[in-house]
């Protein structure tokens, strides 16, 4: 299960989470604007929504792929175009003249309120259902069986909760803020890079 192969997609994975994008601007905005507090409940909304559309891709999508093999191929291009859409904004907010515009979306209320914002952010997003619907066709075979796309759920899950819960974390320290903000264009090279080789390797590679 787990390959060198496997840790360049989980890694790709956790530049991807991290990447600016509603959840994690919405995570960062809350903690740089309330408190640590509450972006931890609003992460841990995310982090339940994020959950629910992982196992239930990895529920359909084993008898999907077993029943249809051309699903499993149209998929993985998806999650390689996806990757490739993620390498070109990146790749546009490192060059663009500034960078300085304002970070994050602060969200307030109790701390029940932020995790249903959380939640309903990313189960009222449709590129995360098809985020969790790629990852499981980039990585396992075409064969796999529902117990193993859990096994990797598992496994990928574990780098959205660093990523979240990091991100409420870090961000509600002035000092990690004001680091970030002069090293933004450089992080936004690094994603990329990475988004980039990992759409090409997907596209090249051959899978079982």
């Amino acid at each position: 299960m787990i390959s060198a192969e496997f840790g360049a997609i989980w890694l790709a994975w956790m530049l991807a989470g991290g990447s600016p994008g509603p959840a994690t601007m919405g995570i960062a905005g809350t903690a740089m604007s309330v408190g640590r507090r509450q972006a931890i409940a609003f992460a841990l909304g995310i982090l339940a929504g994020s959950a629910s559309w992982g196992i239930a891709a990895a529920l359909g999508l084993s008898a999907i792929m077993l029943a249809n093999a051309w699903v499993f191929e149209v998929i993985r291009y998806f999650g390689a175009t996806y990757l490739g859409w993620l390498a070109f904004k990146a790749l546009k907010r490192a060059v663009a003249p500034s960078v300085t515009g304002p970070m994050g979306t602060p969200f307030q209320g109790s701390f029940r309120a932020l995790f249903a914002k959380g939640a309903a952010i990313h189960l009222t997003n449709p590129k995360a259902i098809l985020s969790w619907g790629s990852i499981y066709a980039i990585i396992a075979p075409a064969d796999a069986t529902t117990g193993m796309l859990l096994g990797y759920f598992a496994l990928l899950y574990g780098g959205s909760i660093i990523i979240f819960l990091g991100y409420a974390v870090l961000f509600s320290s002035e000092r990690v803020v004001r680091k970030y903000a002069r090293a933004q264009r450089w992080f936004d090279f690094v994603f990329a890079g990475f988004f980039g080789f990992a759409s090409l390797k997907i596209l090249t590679a051959r899978l079982q």
